[in-house]
């Protein structure tokens, strides 16, 4: 099976999900076809830079000229013009000249719109363009027509809906709000539509049937919106990623946006650490901000998935001897039994099975190391009755394996210990040792079991 895989190591967002899908191989000019199909008045840039020694590929949105920039510093340069207008206002004022209040109003507004769970990055503030027809943000009606009159694959329009959707309900939740009535500028801004439609048109372009992804690097600190200052990540952000496995490293900066959750939360489908893999390529997405002595970036890699395999265990080619019995005697059946053990047969155990003409039989199964399969094999047909014998090799995964002796009150026990990981999975006595011990000092069989394995308890509680 093909996979993705996503490491979140700081972070997640829709343009360094985009940086990363390029520099994994997907064409650039996909993504351009997909932000003309919008037609919503955006270009990309495309570029290569370093962060923290790491070559990626980064991906800016531009807007009518503009380039999107970090939600914290677009929020404080928002921050910035409102500070400055409150002060040019109460300077005039003082100077008996007076503004109009409508536009004071419009001008709170506009802050309120952009900062909302923060415009992304260089949209141009509403009011510096009167003429964009979507000042107040984009609804979910509005973005359904927009993607589903654009030219482009129907599978990734669906999954860019898809990813519109949850960062809808996220808002919607987090404002207490019917998601149809939500307009808010994380959607509706060109560049964040830009980023989701892509991310979908890029994700079915990889060609893979799964996506995997790392715990996320979520940051930390606060930011300013227009609610007040929200701690990081913020309520959508947090919405979205709800069964996520997320951590801070303490860098305070919002590193997941809720775009970039939206997409994580549409796309994987499970979280894990690196996955068994052969890797076929991998790509780096930069994301903006560049951080002393960590690299901030997005990871992609693909590649087929291997059968995950546990740790401390062996793995071993065995001989399966198989033969169908239907007329021997039972009592020769156990004699053959313990010649195949005493032989070198690593196991041997039988099934009842019903045979032609309705007899009643037994499966007679052997496993064996490949090397004494034909010595077993010569036994089968000497002390037995069948004509013929089958034979097939599989692999076998073991545990780790060890002995330890213990004493009881008639003598001592090995147990058999078996582990995991370094993680004690099964433990039992050895029958032989047990039984010889009933035998000579004439007591139970289940006796000298037990008092061996409440030994073995008391010395690991020891």
């Amino acid at each position: 099976m093909r996979i993705a895989y996503l490491d979140c190591f700081s972070g997640m967002s829709g343009d360094m999900f985009l940086g990363a899908l390029i520099d994994a191989g997907v064409p650039a000019k996909l993504f351009e076809d997909a932000v003309a199909a919008l037609d919503i008045g955006a270009r990309l840039e495309i570029s290569r830079v370093s962060r923290a020694g790491i070559t990626a590929t980064k991906v800016d949105v531009f807007v009518h000229g503009e380039k999107e920039l970090p939600r914290e510093v677009f929020l404080e340069q928002q921050s910035r013009r409102k500070h400055e207008h409150e002060q040019d206002h109460a300077h005039d004022h003082d100077r008996g000249h007076k503004h109009a209040p409508e536009h004071v109003e419009l001008r709170e507004h506009n802050f309120s719109q952009s900062a909302h769970e923060g415009t992304r990055a260089g949209a141009p503030a509403p009011h510096e363009h009167e003429s964009h027809a979507h000042s107040h943000g984009r609804g979910l009606k509005e973005i359904r027509e927009i993607i589903g009159k654009a030219d482009m694959d129907e599978g990734a329009k669906r999954t860019a809906l898809a990813m519109f959707e949850a960062l809808g309900r996220a808002e919607a939740k987090t404002h207490n709000n019917d998601i149809e009535k939500v307009h808010f500028h994380e959607v509706g801004a060109v560049d964040a539509m830009v980023d989701i439609t892509c991310s979908a048109v890029g994700a079915h372009a990889l060609g893979v049937d799964e996506f995997v992804c790392s715990p996320l690097n979520v940051g930390g600190g606060t930011v300013k919106c227009a609610h007040g200052v929200l701690p990081v990540p913020v309520p959508a952000t947090v919405e979205l990623l709800q069964g996520a496995p997320v951590y801070s490293s303490g860098i305070q900066v919002e590193l997941v946006t809720p775009t970039g959750a939206a997409i994580v939360k549409t796309l994987v489908k499970r979280y894990a650490s690196f996955p068994a893999m052969t890797i076929e390529k991998s790509g780096y997405g930069a994301g903006s901000r560049d951080f002393l002595g960590h690299a901030n970036v997005v990871r992609l890699t693909i590649g087929e998935s291997q059968p995950v395999l546990a740790q401390n265990t062996s793995q071993e080619t065995i001989a399966v001897l198989e033969a169908n019995l239907d007329d021997l005697n039972p009592q020769v059946f156990g004699y053959v039994v313990e010649r195949l053990l005493e032989a070198g047969a690593l196991d041997t155990f039988a099934l009842p099975v019903q045979m032609k003409k309705n007899r009643p039989g037994m499966l007679l199964t052997v496993l064996a190391k490949p090397e004494d399969a034909a010595r077993l094999t010569q036994i089968i047909f000497m002390e037995t009755s069948t004509l013929g014998v089958r034979r097939r090799e599989e692999q076998r995964q073991t545990l780790a394996r060890k002995w330890i002796t213990v004493g009881t009150r008639w003598g001592d026990v090995r147990l058999k210990i078996g582990s995991l990981n370094g993680t004690v999975t099964n433990y039992a006595p050895e029958y032989e040792d047990c039984k010889k011990i009933a035998a000579e000092h004439h007591v139970p069989l289940k006796s000298v079991m037990n008092e061996a394995m409440e030994a073995y308890l008391k010395a690991v509680r020891s």
